[in-house]
């Protein structure tokens, strides 16, 4: 690939959105964070308004491409968690945005350099005949290839978490 010395080691960095946990899982939310990036994790815990009883935080991370999937499939089991989860992309990889419902389960994204979501020309062609067969609506079928649903129920967990800090942490390579 271009621009990466080849045996260089790859590194990106993405956050960690907690839009809502229960406070009894927050500790073990920053243990299975910390597992996966190998650093100790403290997320500064804040009432999440639109949830009673349930906070919000977030972290960043620094680590290597398929941190942000292994922190998803650690964190998604457990069913009681609104997130995202983003990696940047690097030289040699497409980076991620992952979507965490209880109700939806997982969406996953590419993303460009510029933060927008890549839909493949084959997804596309999918979704045309998938409107052909069905007569369904192609918007319909672009919302759902966007994570239309997702965003639609933790967007107001979004807002109810702007102005939040976002601590950095780094993973340790070794």
């Amino acid at each position: 690939m271009h621009g990466v010395p080849q045996g260089a080691r790859v590194i990106t960095r993405g956050v960690v959105f907690v839009h809502s946990s229960p406070r009894a899982l927050c500790s073990h939310v920053e243990w299975a964070i910390a597992d996966v990036i190998g650093a100790p994790v403290s997320i500064d815990w804040v009432a999440q308004p639109i949830l009673p009883g349930s906070v919000r935080g977030e972290v960043s991370w620094s680590g290597a491409p398929g941190t942000a999937s292994r922190l998803v499939s650690l964190l998604h089991g457990w069913g009681r968690l609104r997130l995202e989860v983003t990696e940047e992309p690097t030289a040699t990889t497409e980076g991620e945005r992952y979507c965490v419902s209880p109700s939806l389960g997982v969406f996953r994204a590419a993303v460009g350099a510029h933060g927008d979501i890549q839909v493949s020309e084959e997804r596309l062609r999918g979704a045309i005949a998938r409107c052909a067969l069905s007569g369904a609506s192609l918007e319909d079928e672009i919302v759902g290839l966007l994570g239309g649903s997702w965003d639609a129920e933790l967007e107001p967990f979004r807002y109810a978490g702007e102005g939040a800090a976002v601590q950095w942490l780094h993973q340790v390579v070794s």
